[in-house]
């Protein structure tokens, strides 16, 4: 485990420093609709992931839950299943609303031109 976390580490800072070089552009190129394109970019890329990592734990703990109660009583297991399925839908379909917002930010970039000049940018 440890080697692992050394190695997501070490390539983790690889990536990171090889961006830099990878996005190295002059900064007075970017008009002001590609500046608001990238934040839009980067709100989407965050919420989406956060949304995602979120949605992950709660259905590790929905089912961690289902399977301790189907240990207990094993009788109940066609309930459990059926209510646990219920919910991981319920829990998944806020990743997906999560998911929906993320593709209307990025496909509303034709109006970014207005939107940057409406605001002042």
């Amino acid at each position: 485990m440890k080697k692992f976390s050394l190695t997501a580490a070490l390539t983790g800072l690889f990536v990171l420093g090889l961006s830099a070089v990878a996005m190295a552009a002059d900064p007075g190129a970017m008009t002001e609709a590609a500046k608001l394109f990238a934040a839009t970019v980067t709100a989407a890329g965050f919420g989406l992931g956060i949304a995602a990592s979120f949605t992950g734990i709660a259905q590790g703990i929905a089912v961690k839950g289902a399977v301790e109660g189907t240990a207990r009583n094993p009788e109940a297991s066609g309930k459990i299943t059926v209510t646990m399925l219920i919910g991981l839908a319920m829990i998944e379909s806020l990743c997906i609303y999560s998911l929906v917002v993320s593709l209307i930010l990025l496909y509303a970039y034709p109006m970014a031109e207005p939107v940057a000049k409406f605001l002042g940018m």
